[in-house]
């Protein structure tokens, strides 16, 4: 039923969204969102069902595999749990909100919105690019953890991200945490955000999905060929994270983020 470069896609997917997820914190859902969803064209699924199909799996695939990771971040750093499970029972909620809005946008909508996130994400990391640590602009109090908990879980739900491209600028920007401090939050954040949207996407899609082998949005094919490698891999990349100098890893995150991005709007071919 589906060609052979389409099972060789989704391997490739699996071990580079996996070793970003570990060495960056994101979850992996920049990648995994964007290269489902040009796979998933390239076979012949309409953009619209294709859109939603990476989101829903995406999500899915970014519990395990953020799960990995953050492993191996508490294993160096035993200040990071707290903070990330605060911030992602929040990140739940509004996960399962943003999953429920985008079952009703057109794909091109989210494809826009999700390029200019990101866009803003790159400009935010050159601007930042020699700064090891920002002074903390607003206290980290329960005010501020419901807040930026719900606004990144809803737009994790919304784009079928981890959130943690997000949180990420965030923490760093706003709350004072340095990039690796920010990274080990937002790997155990993410494994709880993206439960929320997870199951808005089996249940928004429970009846009307008409993709073979698949939950609701969620694609079960692509779930375990994807997972079966990210997981392993967000392992590495997390051991990875903390031999890296920091300006080294904002200048891996940054073309990245801005490759998928201009892709995301078009303007990349």
């Amino acid at each position: 039923m589906f060609p052979i470069e389409y099972f060789a896609g989704l391997i490739l997917i699996g071990i580079c969204a996996g070793f970003a997820s570990g060495l960056l914190g994101v979850g992996g859902g920049f990648l995994i969102v964007p290269l489902q969803y040009f796979l998933l064209k390239y076979i012949g699924v309409q953009p619209d069902l294709a859109m939603l199909i990476s989101l829903g799996t995406s999500l899915a695939i970014i519990i395990p595999t953020s799960l990995s990771g953050a492993y191996r971040h508490t294993r160096t750093m035993d200040n990071i749990v707290k903070p990330g499970i605060r911030l992602g029972i929040f990140g739940i909620i509004g996960g399962s909100i943003g999953g429920f809005v985008a079952s009703g946008l057109p794909s091109r909508i989210l494809e826009i919105i999700f390029g200019c996130l990101l866009l803003f994400i790159v400009i935010k990391n050159i601007i930042d690019i020699n700064k090891e640590r920002n002074e903390a602009k607003i206290p980290f109090n329960l005010l501020s953890t419901a807040i930026i908990g719900l606004i990144v879980g809803f737009s994790s739900g919304l784009l079928g991200v981890g959130g943690g491209v997000f949180l990420i600028a965030i923490l760093t920007s706003l709350l004072g945490f340095s990039l690796i401090e920010a990274i080990g939050t937002s790997s155990v954040f993410i494994c709880l955000t993206a439960i929320g949207g997870f199951l808005s996407y089996v249940v928004s899609g429970w009846s009307v999905s008409t993709f073979p082998y698949s939950i609701g949005y969620v694609s079960i094919i692509n779930f375990a060929l994807i997972a079966c490698f990210s997981v392993p891999l967000a392992s590495i990349g997390a051991r990875y994270a903390h031999k890296i100098p920091q300006k080294k890893l904002k200048i891996i995150f940054s073309v990245l983020v801005l490759y998928i991005a201009l892709k995301m709007l078009g303007i990349l071919p």
